[in-house]
């Protein structure tokens, strides 16, 4: 992998240091139909870099965001209990903290079917949903979320401040950041929507978990960037916003939520995580390096099961279409020979 040309996404830093290639792997989420099954599919290279310059951690190919996340994007929030419990929970606790009421406005980005938001709409507060994918869009519409079926960035937050007079009392964007090719621009059309007194709360994937679990099939096209607290300190600095608290929330396998505002006022939380990542290397590729050794090992091992699985006439089936599973079945070289029923 001859990473010595690309630029940093976040810093644009040339020469990002190779960690990890899991090779040619098909899109997570481009599910085909019976018909598409013979026809030949779109693989891209997956290869994972670091940062030494800021401590972003990132894929090196970008697939057009019109691909990954147009017309036919099958994920629907909704769908998970689970979530929808976790970001109605979220709601909840921001409206009472925020003090937000019918003279306020909740902008999110990547809002998909309006599954927080109509949390916001029940109380009577004002909102605007921004998603490019349209099936989603549309189910938000219908169910009476105003929404933009569009791509949120810089332009669009200055259209929508000078034209509209929009400015957000809170701002949400939740697993979108990891998505943006534009990681700048977004954060830019964040610092030009927020009110002075506003907070961004922002939820990421936290590539500390993912390395210290080993959760390599968390790779995909859909996330460009892997996300420390030392990364992400550095990159809103940059865009004058500033990261004054942060949680660790156990959804994806760990993951952070984010509180950042305009205002510098950065609190325990963050301080504690900065140290943290310190004291294990996370700011070093050392720690990724190390990461990819293990990789390889459970490839090695899963890979020996499955064939001793086979020797032994036993038959192995494959159950679900999870975004993971792309990942996993690709790298590993999972195919026929090893798989006799998909489910």
């Amino acid at each position: 992998m001859d990473t010595s040309e690309l630029n940093c996404r976040s810093c644009g830093y040339g020469g990002l240091e190779p960690i990890l290639s899991l090779g040619q792997t098909p899109l997570a989420d481009a599910l085909l139909t019976e018909e598409q099954l013979g026809l030949p599919e779109r693989i891209v290279p997956l290869e994972w870099a670091f940062c030494p310059n800021c401590s972003l951690v990132q894929i090196t190919e970008a697939v057009s965001p019109e691909i990954l996340f147009g017309r036919d994007y099958p994920y629907f929030s909704s769908v998970s209990k689970t979530l929808l419990q976790h970001f109605r929970e979220s709601a909840e606790e921001l409206i009472e903290s925020r003090k937000l009421n019918a003279d306020s406005l909740v902008i999110e980005a990547a809002s998909n079917d309006g599954y927080m938001l109509r949390n916001f709409v029940e109380r009577g507060i004002p909102v605007l949903g921004i998603d490019p994918a349209e099936g989603p869009a549309r189910v938000a519409q219908e169910a009476g979320i105003p929404t933009l079926c569009t791509f949120f960035g810089e332009d669009l937050a200055m259209r929508l401040r000078e034209e509209e007079g929009m400015l957000a009392d809170l701002f949400l964007a939740n697993n979108v950041l990891a998505h943006v090719p534009d990681l700048n621009g977004f954060l830019e059309g964040i610092e030009i929507m927020l009110k002075d007194t506003g907070v961004a709360v922002i939820e990421v994937h936290y590539v500390a978990d993912l390395v210290d679990h080993c959760e390599f099939d968390t790779i995909y096209h859909q996330h460009l960037c892997y996300f420390s607290v030392t990364a992400l300190d550095r990159l809103f600095r940059r865009h004058s916003l500033f990261l004054n608290e942060v949680r660790r929330i156990p959804t994806y396998g760990g993951s952070l939520r984010l509180f950042v505002e305009h205002r510098e006022a950065v609190g325990e939380s963050v301080r504690l995580l900065l140290e943290e990542e310190a004291n294990k290397g996370a700011d070093q590729i050392e720690y990724y390096l190390d990461f990819a050794d293990r990789v390889r090992e459970i490839k090695r091992s899963l890979m020996d099961l499955l064939w001793d699985l086979k020797r032994k006439g036993k038959k192995i089936a494959a159950y679900g279409a999870a975004a993971k599973a792309a990942t996993l079945l690709s790298y590993c070289g999972i195919d026929k020979k090893l798989v006799d029923i998909g489910i």
